[in-house]
């Protein structure tokens, strides 16, 4: 917001600099960007009247005029402005005075015709506005007084930025009112006679929606002046708070909306039929906006209507077609409040950002309508004339905004802050901030103002506190912090491990989003209900993922788009699958995914270049699973997954429980995701993997082991993995060592069978082992063997 230093002193007007109130502003919470002049310098111009204007003897476009500036002489000076006329007051650069740019005026003569001066432009002066000829001043504009001065021009406009809870700061009221607390003085608000009705002129209102405009102020101000003059006073005040001056009615209603931050309108009251209606739109209706642009006013979206027709956009924009015009004789001012939710969003969605919305939208005093409703008929009636009728009002009590009820606590207060602010300014800083305050043992009951949204806890009462004693009057002081050591159970496997090993194996971490195109995640999981997003960020980023593999997938066709051919990713995060059972509706679990593709390593002179399969990604998770050390309580089992190709997917289970899934990207998505060549995958449940076996100690064997290797012979469909557990179960405590080093089929095999060539290696810890025992062990696995899996030694 920007405002003029000169008019916000006219409130208040601490005996501090520019820059000690710009700053004290800034210390507030209350950012200034930017301070800038109002005018650029310049020096040697006053006020003068034009007292004769003639036609140039020898040029068509130029005058030559007779100047009073108070002096006992006239001043002649040669003009081109279309506007110079007699009678005319204006701004008059004397002989040496020097223009912004270093333009020094001196004598000359223009045409054989002498000019001691020049006649000035607001242009010409460093004044940004716009004109087609010198500047028209007022009639009782002081002869000879200094411009600079008769325009106050030795003021700045101040750009604040606020955020977004201080819409009380959205008018000079509010901006006045912090820069009083801040500095302890009275803030001295414009007084004004009050505007009495004198015609029983009035138009009825009806509140269709209350909890949306719990009130609403309408007022007809009948035969008025639409073509007098904006005072320049006013123009001067628009200007610096960067509004342009377009006509007497509409600047009114934009100098109560920059004095006291509430939004107003008039509607020409001759283009109104029947009463003004407050309703939401039916979804059919178009309305023609003041700025020529037509729009479909959304079902949802409220809109200031008569009997027939919509008038405006509630809260956000005027209809042309019952704006004031030229013609206009009769008006009606409105002064409503707006509920924020009513108002927030519907201008962003329209494609629209106003004034009146950036207000409405953040929360305007909801008990301040009638005094900026006088306020505003009063300079109409001042401005333009006419005859005023009553205030009409609807409003709904039961939707007003109450007031709120805090009780802030000493002890709260103090440890939050860190350091005691005495009672009696704690008190004080409140009240100065239009609290209403009850003090009790230990602790403040705080009734807070109407114009305050943003206070509703103790501890935005803290931050108020806090921001008014200053911030920088808070001494710093280090904590106090005792070290003592986290509590973790040793059994838990820490996420860092798994990532680091990860990385170790020449993956990398990706970060993907939670929410996914819902196109992509239906071919990976089809017919799977999903957790659809109210208002998302896009088509493309509506639904929240089930698993990891949506993202991961993309970010694979993502990177070969981008010519890397070998990609290792993984990620961790949670996936949200819909749940009836769920507290909330939906399940959210701590996933681990990781893909593969491209070559298994790098290219190399001294290796041959192969593509990753199943495999190489199944090593890489059982690495991972070695460092529960419970690496028998996991097992693969062949399976199927929608997102997975046939025979080429596995179940990853722990405690026969599956935990989730390996295996190749069905063909039928490489084209989808952008995908080239062979990609493997895996996803799995964290918390299932997070859980660590203790390793026990033991004492190493000093009696010697003996190897013992076995051929057998079973069929194609039996799991080596089946085949190896019965064999650690039946072998017990002498079996030290598993190993399968070889598997067979073909020449000397039956079709259908395959041939497993398993090591067994046996030792005990308390003596040697006889051939007999060992013999004996390898025969009842082998005869366990054959009754569990028909298998047989391979001859």
């Amino acid at each position: 917001m920007k405002f003029s230093e000169s008019w916000l002193r006219e409130w208040v007007n601490p005996a501090i600099s520019r820059e000690a109130l710009s700053h004290q502003i800034t210390m507030a919470g209350l950012e200034v960007d930017g301070i800038e002049p109002v005018a650029a310098e310049f020096s040697g111009v006053v006020v003068g009247e034009v007292v004769e204007c003639g036609q140039h003897p020898d040029a068509d476009k130029l005058r030559v005029t007779k100047v009073n500036v108070g002096a006992d002489e006239l001043i002649d000076i040669v003009c081109g402005a279309a506007n110079c006329r007699q009678g005319l007051r204006v701004a008059v650069a004397m002989v040496g005075a020097v223009l912004p740019g270093d333009f020094k005026i001196k004598k000359a003569k223009l045409r054989g015709q002498p000019s001691m001066g020049m006649l000035c432009s607001y242009g010409e002066l460093g004044i940004d506005i716009e004109s087609d000829g010198i500047i028209e001043l007022p009639q009782d504009a002081p002869l000879g007084m200094d411009i600079r001065e008769f325009l106050q021009l030795d003021d700045a406009v101040i750009d604040v930025d606020l955020t977004a809870n201080r819409a009380d700061c959205l008018g000079l009221a509010g901006l006045a009112r912090e820069v009083g607390v801040l500095n302890r003085q009275a803030v001295t608000e414009p007084s004004w006679e009050a505007a009495v009705a004198v015609s029983d002129a009035q138009v009825k209102i009806n509140l269709l929606e209350p909890q949306a405009c719990p009130r609403y102020l309408g007022r007809v101000v009948k035969n008025i002046d639409v073509k007098a003059a904006t005072p320049l006073w006013m123009q001067e005040k628009l200007r610096r708070s960067g509004i342009r001056s377009i006509d007497p009615i509409v600047d009114i209603t934009n100098f109560v909306l920059l004095e006291f931050g509430q939004p107003m309108h008039a509607f020409d009251l001759a283009k109104l039929e029947g009463d003004i209606q407050v309703r939401l739109g039916n979804g059919a209706e178009k309305l023609t906006l003041l700025d020529g642009a037509e729009v479909t006013v959304p079902a949802d979206t409220l809109v200031i209507a008569d009997s027939v027709k919509p008038l405006a956009l509630a809260g956000v924009f005027g209809g042309e077609a019952s704006g004031v015009s030229d013609t206009t004789q009769d008006i009606l001012l409105e002064c409503a409040f707006f509920a924020p939710l009513a108002i927030m969003g519907k201008s962003r969605r329209l494609g629209l950002h106003t004034d009146s919305s950036h207000r409405f939208e953040r929360g305007v005093d909801p008990q301040m309508q009638h005094k900026v409703m006088d306020r505003a008929t009063r300079l109409v009636l001042d401005i333009c004339g006419g005859e005023a009728g009553p205030v009409v009002e609807a409003k709904s009590d039961e939707h007003l905004p109450k007031q709120v009820e805090i009780r802030l606590r000493r002890s709260k207060l103090d440890r939050i802050l860190g350091h005691h602010i005495p009672d009696s300014d704690v008190t004080e800083i409140l009240q100065r901030l239009g609290f209403g305050v009850e003090v009790a043992a230990d602790s403040w009951l705080v009734t807070t103002a109407t114009y305050r949204f943003d206070m509703a806890i103790e501890e935005d009462l803290i931050e108020e506190v806090a921001r008014i004693y200053g911030y920088n009057n808070i001494p710093n002081v280090a904590p106090v912090a005792a070290l003592s050591m986290p509590v973790h159970k040793e059994s838990e496997l820490s996420l860092k491990r798994v990532r680091d090993l990860l990385v170790g194996r020449g993956f990398q971490e990706a970060v993907t989003y939670s929410f996914v195109d819902p196109k992509l995640q239906s071919l990976v999981h089809p017919g799977q209900d999903t957790m659809v997003l109210p208002h998302p960020i896009s088509s493309e980023m509506s639904v929240m993922r089930l698993s990891m593999f949506t993202g991961l997938l993309t970010a694979v066709g993502y990177n070969q788009a981008r010519q890397q051919g070998r990609v290792r990713l993984f990620e961790t995060g949670l996936r949200f699958v819909p749940d009836l059972n769920a507290e909330s509706g939906v399940r959210q679990q701590a996933m681990l995914g990781a893909v593969i593709t491209g070559l298994q390593q790098d290219e190399h002179w001294s290796m041959e270049s192969k593509t990753v399969d199943f495999f190489d990604l199944k090593g890489d998770l059982e690495a991972i699973i070695g460092l529960t050390v419970s690496t028998s309580e996991f097992s693969f089992k062949e399976a199927s997954h929608t997102a997975l190709h046939p025979g080429q997917c596995a179940e990853i289970l722990r405690n026969d429980r599956v935990i989730g899934y390996i295996g190749a990207v069905h063909p039928s998505l490489e084209k989808p995701f952008g995908l080239n060549g062979k990609t493997i995958v895996f996803e799995l449940e964290l918390d299932a993997l997070l859980h660590a076996k203790l390793p026990l100690a033991q004492a190493v064997s000093k009696f010697p082991a003996n190897r013992r290797d076995i051929a057998l012979v079973v069929d194609e469909s039996v799991a080596a993995s089946d085949v190896m557990n019965l064999i650690r179960k039946v072998g017990e405590n002498q079996l030290v060592g598993l190993n399968l080093f070889d598997v067979y089929l073909g020449k000397g095999v039956e079709p259908g069978k395959k041939s497993l060539a398993i090591a067994l290696t046996l030792q005990d810890t308390t003596r040697t082992l006889e051939e007999k025992e060992i013999a004996e062990t390898v025969d009842s696995v082998v005869s366990a063997l054959k009754v569990e899996f028909n298998a047989s030694l391979r001859e």
